[in-house]
């Protein structure tokens, strides 16, 4: 057994079974455990790379320094790393499921999701937690089988297993999941011997970070790009408004519950008054926004804890237990930028513009195919043995590119180049 196994489950608790990879392949070198292995291939990989240029909430242009989706998994990892080692999970396997937890978002983030999720139809859907598990174990070039099937990252089971939020296929009536019928192979190796349907805790815990990260992140970007003026949540009609948002995203919410979320918020002593860019203030915004993560963040160890104990736990040992006080809350803050920065009307011009380009761009690629793909996704289309296989393969390519790269590609085809 190579070392770096031994080690791992001297020190994690984790099976043999837990780190197997798809493909066998030797220890690099000695010293390194199987999931900081995992952690760096992540790390290192063009599909997290790409995210830099990826829109988070806030375009680039309306603030100086706004996140982008490499930025919110980096933030996302540093939440989830600290969470689950509280819960005795191996801090490595998080963070490698945090930092690979956005990796299928295509251009334009969920507004290119559904575009793509309506041209796919045809090939089996589009799914960007599914598109995630295509790229870790597929796209990505790191590991081929003996077969000649590419192996993606070649990642370890569970660190596939704690990637993946939603573990089952496409079926009718699921908005979400995890995986294409064409990627079954490896989804089916990844979730042997799992509990059907059950997220592992890992899994959980990156859901719970990603959550965290985002709703508080996202008001803070809303306040330094200006689209957020805090003394609108003393309006009545105004935080009406907002709560009765946030109550249509938490299964069986109510206004007043919502509402109870929000003056809770707004009543901690941390919860920033107003903001008008000066030391000071980009100071207690600052605090705020990690006052608020730890809040959370600790309510979800403490609920955990309550129910299963203070022992380590790992895989399926236990679920992840998110008290609804602090999912409401959670819910207000995310309600808070949809409001004032996701549904407003330049937002919502913005984003059909950008279904537009994504719906022109598939087209234009696949009217120029195999041509027009890049050697890794023309390798795939003249591979494939049907319309499906070959759009699948136009999909991957145009989903591969960045915010800037889909523009500036589409402005190249409608020129003939």
């Amino acid at each position: 057994m190579p070392s770096d196994v031994v080690r791992e489950i001297r020190a994690g608790e984790y099976t043999s079974r837990d780190l197997a990879r798809w493909v066998d392949e030797p220890v690099k070198r000695a010293g390194r455990t199987a999931y900081e292995r995992d952690r760096a291939r992540v790390l290192h990989s063009a599909g997290l790379r790409r995210l830099a240029a990826t829109t988070q909430v806030v375009v680039a242009g309306e603030s100086d320094f706004p996140r982008t989706r490499l930025t919110h998994s980096l933030e996302c990892a540093q939440v989830g790393r600290g969470l689950g080692k509280a819960l005795g999970c191996d801090p490595d396997l998080v963070e490698t499921a945090c930092l690979a937890h956005d990796l299928g978002h295509p251009p334009f983030g969920h507004t290119g999701e559904s575009a793509l999720a309506e041209i796919a139809q045809e090939c089996g859907g589009f799914e960007g937690n599914a598109q995630s598990l295509r790229i870790l174990t597929r796209l990505e070039a790191k590991m081929f089988a003996p077969s000649g099937r590419s192996a993606g990252l070649n990642l370890t089971r569970a660190a596939l297993d704690a990637s993946c939020k939603y573990p089952w296929p496409r079926e009718d009536g699921e908005r979400k999941y995890s995986v294409y019928d064409d990627d079954l192979e490896a989804f089916t190796w990844m979730r042997d011997g799992a509990p059907p349907r059950r997220p592992c805790l890992e899994a959980q815990v990156m859901d719970w970070s990603d959550d965290v990260a985002y709703s508080v992140h996202d008001v803070e970007d809303a306040l330094h790009a200006g689209l957020l003026d805090l003394r609108l949540l003393d309006d009545a009609a105004e935080r009406r408004a907002l709560t009765e948002l946030a109550a249509t995203r938490v299964p069986g919410g109510e206004t007043d519950e919502l509402s109870a979320a929000l003056d809770r918020l707004t009543a901690l002593p941390h919860w920033p008054a107003a903001y008008d860019g000066s030391h000071r203030s980009l100071a207690m915004l600052k605090n705020a926004t990690s006052q608020l993560i730890g809040r959370l963040t600790e309510a979800a160890e403490l609920g955990t804890r309550a129910v299963h104990g203070p022992g380590p736990l790992t895989r399926y040992d236990a679920d992840l237990v998110v008290p609804r006080e602090a999912r409401t809350e959670c819910e207000v803050l995310k309600a808070v930028a949809a409001r004032y920065v996701m549904e407003v009307p330049a937002a919502s011009r913005r984003y059909a513009e950008q279904r537009e380009v994504v719906h022109e761009l598939v087209g234009r690629v696949a009217e120029g195919a195999p041509g027009t793909l890049q050697p890794p996704a023309r390798e795939a289309y003249l591979e494939a043995t049907d319309a499906a296989g070959r759009l699948r393969a136009v999909i991957d390519q145009v989903a591969s590119l960045t915010d800037t790269s889909a523009q500036a590609l589409l402005s190249t085809l409608r020129s003939g180049g």
